[in-house]
């Protein structure tokens, strides 16, 4: 091993009162060579060791039901047995006004509440036609996103 190859770490320890100047040369699999106060080593650990890397965070990708067209129902097809369908938050923010009661007919892309996320205004609209069942969320109330705001069924 050379003496001017560059050194992958470099570390200072002090144990007993004693300094140690210990510089990490190469390492390959269990083999490690070290040099301590000037002075090279070549060691062998126990197991092999890894790089570590960052974990990433991974979230799903969340699709709220107010994305879509208003002629694109998500909750349910034409051809699809006919149930409750939950219109969710795509944000996460607080309800500004209710624009619907328990009970209402609603269309297909009729305006149910508004939401305040980032500073922002969001209308969030009906994404089938039918009966409002349930309204989950009151104005003023704080949501996250995908909370259940409102059940829409037959």
């Amino acid at each position: 091993m050379q003496k001017n190859q560059k050194t992958m770490k470099s570390f200072k320890f002090t144990i007993n009162g004693n300094k140690y100047a210990t510089d990490i040369i190469s390492v390959e699999d269990t083999h490690v060579e070290i040099e301590v106060n000037g002075t090279p080593y070549k060691i062998e650990v126990e197991k092999e060791l890894k790089t570590t890397k960052t974990p990433k965070l991974v979230r799903p990708v969340a699709v709220p039901s107010t994305d879509a067209h208003p002629a694109v129902a998500k909750t349910s097809s034409p051809t699809a047995p006919k149930g409750a369908g939950a219109i969710k938050s795509p944000l996460p923010g607080v309800i500004l006004e209710v624009l619907v009661r328990e009970g209402d007919p609603v269309k297909l892309g009729q305006r149910l509440l508004v939401l305040e996320a980032m500073k922002m205004e969001n209308n969030i609209e009906a994404d089938k036609a039918g009966k409002v069942l349930q309204i989950h969320k009151a104005k003023g109330d704080a949501v996250m996103e995908g909370d259940v705001l409102i059940t829409i069924g037959e």
